[in-house]
């Protein structure tokens, strides 16, 4: 490596200098930092220079629901699937869902070929029996670790795309011709944290990254109602999140848990939540902000979804 060669002459010289100066060789020694840094500095722009700019990438914050909405013929579906005509063909999509949480860390899956990952019970054979075998992006993977300075990103070779992701990911690009990697959650992180990531997300949008966020506006599996019937709690909390975003209040989105017993039953724990908090971070100031699939499935899961762009 360059560096390592700039650092091997300079130690060279020295050695054969014994008598330089304290002075001189102080000043030798920052002229070789001030090198090494302009090299670390050409490296890193060279990453960011691989990628050509392109114009601003929408965003999708997406209830995913049941995971056989991949493979159901219902509204859920069939607008996915009318979502992937519609928008601009990605270079490649960055899931951030609520079925890849890590402890303590951010980590963003760095692999050729991600894995289809079946993290679910009780469904039928033919939703095991699903793959989604996009490629993954070490290019992005690494582009993403360049632009977020807010916390390391560790790289992840064994995750793959959970069903968080391929469920709506597969009816909107179902040829699986476009690279697709995901962020895991850090759960044990605040909510500014995950707001103020998903500012830095922006960054790929200009580079032809289209940003989804997988989970549920309303989330509570243990309250299902098989007749649809909505609960009061759970359309109060869906109305309130959605008026503070048309409001841009994202400070009383992200304090959601203020709205106290409402809020304990939208989430009773809340990684669900957490991918809305990254697709309103990443957005611009003036960009719309429309919905779809504004309804409920099973009672107690908010299927509203968000499409944002200038």
């Amino acid at each position: 490596m360059p560096g390592d060669v700039l650092c091997s002459s300079f130690v060279e010289e020295t050695k054969t200098a014994p008598n330089m100066k304290r002075s001189e060789f102080i000043k030798r020694l920052s002229l070789g930092t001030i090198a090494l840094s302009s090299l670390n500095l050409k490296s890193l722009a060279s990453i960011s220079k691989e990628f050509e700019e392109t114009p601003l990438m929408p965003l999708l914050f997406i209830g995913h629901g049941s995971p056989m909405n991949a493979i159901l013929d219902n509204n859920f579906n069939r607008k996915w699937q009318s979502l992937g005509k519609e928008l601009p063909t990605p270079n490649a999509i960055l899931v951030v869902s609520a079925h890849w949480i890590t402890t303590n860390k951010t980590a963003v899956t760095a692999m050729e070929s991600p894995r289809t990952i079946h993290d679910f019970g009780g469904f039928p054979k033919e939703l095991f029996e699903q793959q989604y075998p996009a490629p993954g992006s070490k290019e992005y993977a690494a582009l993403t670790k360049e632009i977020v300075q807010t916390t390391h990103i560790h790289e992840d070779h064994e995750w793959g795309l959970d069903h968080g992701t391929w469920c709506v990911v597969k009816p909107m690009f179902p040829e699986a011709t476009v690279p697709v990697f995901q962020l895991s959650l850090d759960y044990n992180a605040g909510m500014d944290f995950h707001f103020e990531l998903g500012k830095e997300l922006n960054a790929l949008r200009k580079k032809g990254v289209l940003i989804i966020g997988s989970g549920n506006m309303v989330h509570n599996l243990m309250q299902l109602d098989s007749s649809n019937q909505k609960y009061d709690w759970a359309l109060e909390f869906d109305d309130k999140i959605t008026s503070f975003i048309n409001q841009r209040d994202f400070e009383a989105v992200k304090n959601f848990q203020k709205l106290g017993s409402i809020a304990e039953l939208a989430h009773p724990s809340y990684e669900h939540f957490l991918p809305l908090l990254y697709i309103l971070g990443a957005m611009d100031k003036n960009e719309e902000i429309t919905y779809f699939n504004d309804s409920f499935d099973l009672g107690s899961i908010s299927m509203r979804s968000l499409l944002i762009q200038a």
